[in-house]
């Protein structure tokens, strides 16, 4: 199959993207995948050159770049590259199909008549011919027959799952009555320290409301010492092209901005979440990230809220385990057979811990 790399996302034009592309999920809006390139979030000055591949006669396209680092990706192959650099072998550049800083599982391969394996044949093609050391599909969905030399990962989020709840009480009412105290006591906490919180959609979105946002999403990152992933173009962009998309939610106190989170909606879910804050206030960050989350999709009916990578303290807050899948080619024949040992063990690992993570939800027992 042919495959014709693009460096420039626009080159893919919205009507061919918009007839491959069937997810409703805003994360593969072209707008959204767009607005990280026009921004300049990925670059080649980022490590993110972008190396989308258009497949046969506009059959398929994946969302790929061209990495020189492995920030951004939130499945963690930094032991590998240490391996490579400790052998004198380069590791990188590698491909990255990927929606990038976002750990949220949806297609990667998108095509409506185009088989996975003749897919994932051609890109292994295509990476040795370009030499390309290695390619990584990252939180995609998982797949029936892989090529012998392509690796399954599996990584563990928490997401919350709404099961027809009329209320967020109605939703405690299925805690163990130890659990629903301890929620109720957070979220009564941050009420009594003053804390008021107001929701913003869209267009709602002031410019200086997205300024303090800015402000206390790139301090999350700078007490960190990193630097933020996304600039404030970015979110212009966004707000400008996808309004009916964005969630601002406001934490202040007399009058004064404490917190806030960007989320992004789509019809059927709710993600999280960029937060930050000015002042550290106790509770805050549960109710901001999570439970402000749970109480707007049983207010507007949406099934699944993904707050995010990692994070076992959202078990006791009724996020519930599940498995992501990345799929990963090795060219290196010398490393090849390690790194399959490896995934293979990881995913038992895994297995594993994600029946212990069920064992601490905080849900009644049923008989």
């Amino acid at each position: 199959m042919n495959i014709s790399p693009v460096n420039h996302f626009n080159q893919i034009t919205q009507s061919t993207w918009e007839s491959l592309n069937q997810s409703q999920s805003t994360l593969l809006d072209w707008h959204f995948l767009n607005d990280l390139e026009i921004a300049g979030c990925v670059s080649e000055g980022a490590g993110w050159t972008p190396h989308h591949l258009l497949l046969g006669d506009n059959e398929g396209v994946l969302p790929s770049y061209l990495k020189t680092h492995s920030w951004g990706e939130f499945v963690f192959d930094w032991n590998w590259a240490e391996a490579y650099e400790r052998y004198g072998v380069e590791y990188y550049p590698k491909l990255v199909t990927a929606i990038p800083f976002t750990p949220i599982s949806s297609d990667k391969l998108v095509s409506q008549s185009l088989s996975q394996s003749s897919i994932v044949e051609s890109v292994i093609t295509h990476c040795k011919s370009q030499g390309i050391h290695s390619w990584h599909m990252l939180f995609c969905q998982p797949m029936d027959n892989t090529h012998p030399d392509l690796f399954e990962r599996h990584t563990v989020q928490f997401h919350w799952f709404n099961r027809g709840y009329n209320s967020f009480d109605e939703f405690l009412l299925t805690f163990t009555a130890r659990q629903r105290k301890n929620v109720r006591k957070e979220r009564q906490s941050v009420v009594n320290q003053g804390i008021e919180i107001k929701h913003y959609r869209g267009n709602e979105v002031t410019p200086e409301l997205l300024d303090y946002f800015f402000e206390a999403y790139q301090s999350s990152y700078h007490k960190r010492e990193h630097q933020p992933h996304l600039n404030r173009g970015f979110f212009e962009f966004f707000i400008e092209h996808l309004p009916d998309k964005i969630l601002l939610m406001m934490a202040s106190r007399d009058d004064e901005f404490v917190a806030s989170a960007f989320y992004i909606v789509d019809d059927n879910a709710l993600y999280g979440r960029y937060w930050g804050c000015r002042e550290e206030v106790n509770n805050l960050h549960f109710e901001l990230c999570y439970y402000q989350g749970i109480e707007y999709c049983i207010t507007h009916n949406l099934a699944v809220f993904n707050p995010g990578a990692q994070g076992e303290h959202k078990i006791k807050r009724g996020f519930e385990p599940v498995t992501t899948y990345s799929y990963h080619w090795i060219a290196h024949e010398g490393f090849r057979d390690a790194i399959g040992d490896y995934c293979k063990e990881e995913r038992e690992q895994l297995a594993h811990y994600k029946e212990q993570c069920k064992s601490l939800l905080p849900f009644k027992q049923t008989p």
